[in-house]
């Protein structure tokens, strides 16, 4: 038997993406009646973990197909030395997504990011001494609304070596590639549930992909061609929302309404998927959002006092 959860600990930091690494692994032996394709799109919908899940979902696959080159790929002491293990202490979550956001962007936008989670980092230790997970929270889900994955992003990361790295792992011989995408400025929406219809783009996209990466600093500017569909309207209006909800968590957080700030502060969370899907996710985080924001505006209950 295949001992998933230990390479999926040592391909990835940890057993997480062992579920879609069997995926993989019963859809190499034809054990699925649907297809890669299928496959892919219900990962990129479910929002969680995207690039991760696809290269386990890829690994599983060379695993079926050719189990000692991963093993000895791998090497037998992977599960423990494997240098992509991820570190959960706090000043590490930070560091990588500074690292990550100056790649999405640039120092400026990281430094935006990194601004505030200090920021509600420092209020937390002296506003609600004692507790935690609240600078955990923000360092993860602004993060999360920051990063967005638009067409620069989708560009970049099929351009910067790392999916084709991946692949040239996991598979053997002269592959060809085939794009099925959604370009906003060209697909119908008239697929499922109102969703954009996918288009089919040859090998030449990775070219594409490459020039586009290099278009990036126009992202949220007047020039940004894709800046002004709804979608990423509504995906830069949440980010200088939760901005705002920040500042006034940060404002006047104290140790009887900290619950409620990281329950807030960990709203994004819940926001997943793409187009309608996220759309629909919206709706629903931001109704727990308002609940939750009344609760912690409102005055804490304090017991009577007994009668002398």
């Amino acid at each position: 038997l295949i001992e998933a959860s230990r390479l999926a600990l040592a391909l990835f930091g940890n057993s997480l993406a062992q579920n879609i690494f069997m995926v993989g692994y019963a859809y190499q032996f034809g054990a699925l009646p649907v297809s890669q394709d299928a496959i892919l799109r219900a990962l990129e919908l479910n929002g969680e973990a995207v690039a991760m899940n696809k290269a386990a979902f890829l690994w599983g696959r060379r695993a079926a197909y050719d189990p000692a080159r991963v093993e000895a790929l791998l090497g037998p002491t992977a599960a423990t030395t494997d240098a992509r293990k991820l570190s959960q202490g706090l000043d590490e979550i930070i560091a990588r997504r500074v690292a990550a956001l100056t790649a999405y962007q640039n120092a400026a936008y990281a430094r935006r990011y990194l601004d505030l989670v200090e920021r509600v980092r420092a209020a937390e230790a002296a506003r609600a001494p004692g507790r935690g997970g609240l600078a955990e929270a923000v360092a993860r889900n602004l993060y999360k609304l920051m990063a967005y994955k638009d067409e620069y992003e989708v560009a970049r990361l099929f351009a910067d070596g790392e999916f084709q790295r991946q692949v040239n792992a996991a598979f053997d011989g002269d592959l060809k590639f085939e794009f099925h995408l959604a370009p906003p400025l060209l697909a119908r929406a008239d697929g499922p549930n109102g969703e954009p219809r996918k288009m089919r783009f040859g090998p030449w996209m990775m070219k594409a992909f490459g020039l586009l990466t290099k278009f990036k600093g126009l992202r949220g500017t007047p020039l940004d061609p894709f800046g002004r569909s709804a979608e990423r309207r509504t995906e830069r209006a949440l980010i200088a929302d939760y901005e705002a909800l920040l500042g006034e968590i940060v404002g006047a957080l104290d140790a009887d309404n900290h619950a409620h700030a990281v329950a807030l502060a960990s709203v994004p969370e819940k926001i997943r998927g793409y187009g309608p899907v996220k759309a629909r996710h919206l709706v629903a985080a931001k109704a727990e959002e308002a609940a939750l924001l009344a609760r912690f505006r409102a005055p804490p209950v304090r017991p009577a006092q007994a009668a002398e």
